[in-house]
């Protein structure tokens, strides 16, 4: 199996959004806010290659929306989800599968794109991947999540007729290259945390449950969690797995850092080796 982190881009949170309770001379020191108080965070989807499937796992924020959405979150930088792709040496008519972990626009929105005012499939032979509760609260999402849940994004993969939903009990029949799924709901409703194994090794991408090596402390809970008091639980259990486990974390959202291996330490579970994907993977 083939395992690439793909970039595609940066863009800009607030930084109490992303931070929570913890305070700014805190979070400052590990990303430091501009003048308006935004952050830059990275967008890290996850290519997996398995001979006969050709996997993404999250697709970025896409490049659809119109300039006054755009202003609120600043994408910016050379990498765009085609751009890697390309770069990697992949067509979008080669992916044959689209798992997304959760559809809050920063990670579904590149699944979309718009051609002459239509919202189409980008991967147009692709499977995509989503899961049965979390797509029920997407398309009629609560109050304080309807911003995230951008209809654009979401109402034309299942209009394609490539929407493929999935359980707990049931992914394992379309998605045997992953050796688990972790299903969380502090952040937002049953979002999937894909756990993949190369050899000896167990790569777990934490998608929103930790963004950032920053978040790997557990009262480290962005403000953006539907239920933060969950994460906080489901934080402490999955790294508790993961240390047992020796396995190695991607950090969705980090800017500087893809990915570590943990260890214990007297403040609790920390990294012990951090950096790029592809030279953890050599340790």
């Amino acid at each position: 199996m083939k395992i690439e982190i793909v970039n595609s881009g940066l863009f800009k949170l607030d930084g109490g959004a992303m931070h929570g309770v913890v305070p700014k001379s805190m979070w400052q020191k590990v990303n430091p806010a501009d003048e308006t108080n935004m952050c830059t965070w990275a967008m890290h989807c996850l290519l997996l290659d398995t001979g006969d499937r050709r996997v993404i796992i999250d697709t970025g924020m896409g490049q659809k929306q119109d300039q006054k959405f755009f202003s609120h979150f600043h994408p910016h930088g050379p990498n765009t989800l085609d751009s890697e792709l390309e770069r990697l040496g992949y067509k979008p008519n080669e992916i044959t599968d689209i798992f997304l972990t959760h559809l809050h626009f920063d990670h579904c929105g590149g699944a979309i794109k718009k051609v002459d005012d239509q919202f189409l499939t980008t991967f147009p032979n692709a499977t995509y991947w989503s899961h049965e509760a979390h797509w029920k609260e997407a398309v009629s999402p609560n109050a304080r999540e309807k911003a995230s849940f951008l209809k654009e994004n979401i109402l034309p993969i299942e209009e394609s007729g490539q929407l493929k939903l999935i359980t707990s009990e049931t992914w394992k029949t379309g998605l045997p290259f992953f050796e688990d799924i972790k299903i969380v709901h502090g952040h937002t409703e049953s979002m999937m945390l894909p756990l993949i194994k190369m050899g000896n090794r167990k790569i777990l991408f934490c998608a929103d449950l930790i963004p950032s090596h920053a978040h790997l402390s557990i009262p480290w809970v962005m403000a953006y969690d539907m239920r933060p008091l969950d994460t906080l639980n489901e934080k402490a259990q999955i790294l508790q797995e993961a240390l047992d486990g020796n396995w190695l974390l991607i950090f969705e959202h980090d800017p500087k850092i893809e990915c570590c291996t943990l260890t214990q330490t007297e403040k609790g579970i920390r990294s012990e080796k951090f950096g790029n994907l592809a030279d953890l993977l050599l340790v």
